[in-house]
């Protein structure tokens, strides 16, 4: 039978509390070392957390300071609002503009006649096609705009109604809109013109199946318009309100806009017309707005000021008394604001104006690290040179050659200046007729053998054979609108923006063919016309000579040509230019500016980042903490171990204790016994 042991049984001794605090003894120390080291990595990935805040904080303080518009803040005034209203982009120039409002922009509208009114509005009107054209008037004479295909819509059963009509017109993109008006005697239909301006006057063709008859008043017919029929003869809508363009007198010259929202008439600045007073001049001022621009510049020095206040709480050290922060000595955090701080000191790369850094526009820094920032300084340098101050803050581009204008730059262009170098100028793809007639002028004569052709603009086939409209051209320059007319009214060349222009040759009396693309991928090619094309208009069947790209350097290193776009290698890599026209050889050159806010921006998105710095750091108090866990995991186990080791050999002990006991207890009793039989 196995036996029962029970600690301290044999001994007498308290052998379980013994153990305990043996290892209590041995294994408090070890842990409250370890419960330190947590302790402070964990305050020190607290405080890393709360830099990143801060440092987050700072960043967000950027977003008003980064780029050009923001920083320039131009501002439009008008001292007459209920005439124009006005607002400022960033390359509108300040100045104070002089502006008569003429006339306003109005679209046509049209209305059915008004002895054709209509009882309901499901009443049918009738059947056939409806052809929408958009162009202007030259008195009775309608011109369609070549840019804007003509449109046509099926009206039948599905359709066929006053109601349906509208909502035809409507989903059809035809450059109209309808409404239906009740004019109180009945039901009417309104034609509206989708743009306002002289140019976007309608011609409605009416193919009626109904009746048979395209131009009376009944059926579909009635609403054919055509401005050089006579009325009822196919112009049966009556034009309530004529198409005309916004007329202006801008500092003394006359200016016209098909729309009220008038862009560029005054660089950088939209009027928006409301009414119109001749002989009335308002007041257009473009201003700085430099006290938004001193206001957000002072958020940032203000949001820097605040970061250093937290790094200097995180990172202080008291000789006398000893006390330091949380991350003092932390090489992360050094290395990070020193980084910063270098972006904000000395000159900005690539700024050519006066002012090159930020100490010239007020913002220096102290000897405890902080910003000062003198508003008076700032707001000087913003009435002297707004585009400089821009360049400091905002990442930004500039040429010398006005012909040569800054286009772009990667993420990673390097800032600085560049000489600029053109070696070939792009060209226009081209296709140039021969002399017809022996060079000698005659007038055109288009029928049905020299009437249709088919061409590829910039590598675009034309949808359909072009179709010119028969009849005799007594001019070059005449048969030039309308080849250019026919084929700009390809919808497959429009929707690809595969545009060209056609010009008549006098000298010779030939024809050009000049695609509005420059560069290797502009080029003009005829691929199939009909029986006299050629004795008529000195075309065949081939392509022409196609477009070069622009060639030249930027900085030490060939650049790539795309069109008239430059584009930089090696140090210049990333940066683009326009070369617009001028002369092959030197152009000056590009600067891009550095833009404290840009390298600000950047810099601290990568230590914010995954594998960014903070991220590594981060990571590395993370794994100390798992570490010391795993730590204090065996610790515990060679606890346990001790502990068992210790109870075993008290176990022993109290054993062998209890046997010497009870020996000594039986000798005792047997020296009793003999000393008592002796007497």
């Amino acid at each position: 039978m196995a036996s029962i042991t029970v600690a301290g049984v044999g001994s007498g001794l308290d052998v379980n509390q013994i153990v305990s605090d043996l290892i209590t003894a041995e294994k408090e120390p070890a842990t409250n070392r370890l419960d330190q080291k947590e302790e402070l990595l964990q305050a020190k990935l607290s405080a890393l957390g709360t830099f990143k805040g801060a440092l987050s904080d700072f960043n967000s303080s950027l977003t008003a300071i980064s780029s050009a518009s923001k920083l320039q803040n131009l501002r439009a005034t008008v001292s007459n609002e209920d005439l124009f209203t006005a607002s400022a982009t960033s390359i509108a120039q300040a100045g104070d503009y002089n502006i008569e409002v003429r006339q306003r922009a109005q679209a046509q509208k049209l209305v059915t006649d008004e002895t054709q009114r209509f009882v309901n509005v499901t009443d049918v009107v009738g059947s056939g096609t409806l052809t929408f054209q958009v162009g202007s008037y030259d008195g009775a004479t309608f011109t369609a705009d070549p840019a804007k295909a003509a449109k046509t819509i099926t009206i039948d059963a599905s359709n066929n109604t006053l109601d349906g009509l509208r909502d035809a017109i409507n989903k059809a993109d035809v450059g109209a809109r309808a409404s239906i008006i009740n004019d109180g005697q009945g039901f009417r239909l309104v034609i509206s013109a989708s743009e306002s301006g002289a140019a976007n006057s309608l011609k409605i063709t009416v193919s009626d199946t109904g009746d048979s008859d395209d131009t009376d008043l009944a059926g579909l017919s009635m609403l054919a318009y055509d401005p050089e029929a006579a009325s009822g003869s196919g112009k049966n809508l009556t034009q309530t309100l004529e198409a005309q363009d916004a007329l202006l007198r801008v500092d003394g010259l006359d200016i016209s806009s098909a729309s009220n929202s008038v862009v560029g008439v005054v660089p950088g600045v939209t009027l928006n017309l409301k009414s119109a007073e001749i002989g009335t001049i308002t007041t257009l001022s473009v201003t700085q707005d430099s006290a938004e621009t001193v206001k957000s510049v002072d958020s940032f020095v203000a949001a820097y000021n605040s970061l250093i206040e937290n790094v200097n709480s995180l990172t202080f050290y008291d000789p006398e008394t000893r006390e330091q922060g949380v991350l003092t000595g932390d090489s992360s955090i050094r290395s990070i604001i020193s980084q910063i701080r270098n972006v904000m000191t000395g000159a900005v790369a690539g700024v050519t104006g006066s002012r090159r850094s930020l100490a010239d526009i007020g913002i220096s820094f102290q000897k405890d690290g902080s910003l000062d920032f003198d508003s008076a300084k700032l707001q000087t340098a913003l009435t002297e040179d707004p585009e400089n101050v821009a360049a400091l803050f905002a990442r930004t581009g500039s040429t010398t050659d006005p012909l040569v204008a800054y286009k772009s730059a990667s993420s990673t262009s390097i800032a600085g200046s560049y000489s600029v170098s053109v070696t070939q100028l792009a060209t226009q793809g081209q296709y140039i007729g021969t002399s017809i007639n022996g060079g000698v002028p005659a007038p055109f004569v288009v029928d049905g053998n020299n009437n249709n052709f088919s061409i590829k603009v910039n590598g675009i086939q034309a949808s359909a054979s072009i179709i010119l409209n028969n009849g005799t051209y007594n001019t070059g320059v005449d048969m030039a609108a309308e080849l250019q007319r026919q084929i700009s009214a390809n919808t497959t060349l429009i929707n690809a923006s595969a545009l060209l222009s056609v010009n008549y040759q006098s000298s010779n009396n030939s024809f050009t063919f000049t695609s509005d693309a420059y560069g290797s991928t502009s080029s003009v090619e005829f691929t199939q016309i009909s029986t006299n094309f050629t004795a008529t208009f000195g075309v065949s069947v081939a392509a022409g000579t196609a477009g070069q790209d622009v060639a030249g350097s930027i900085g030490a290193e060939e650049g790539t040509g795309s069109g008239r776009t430059l584009t930089g290698a090696g140090t210049a890599a990333g940066i683009a230019v326009d070369v617009i026209g001028g002369v092959t050889g030197s152009r000056g050159t590009v600067s891009l500016s550095g833009g404290v806010a840009q390298q600000l921006d950047t810099l601290i998105d990568n230590f914010l980042s995954t594998g960014g710095l903070l991220s590594n750091r981060t990571d590395s108090l993370n794994r100390q903490i798992d570490d010391v866990s795993e730590q204090r995991d065996a610790l515990n186990k060679r606890m346990d171990a001790l502990e068992t080791r210790y109870r075993a050999q008290f176990t022993a002990m109290d054993a062998l204790v209890g046997q010497l006991t009870a020996t000594s207890n039986y000798l005792t009793q047997q020296f009793f016994n003999t000393s008592n039989t002796s007497q």
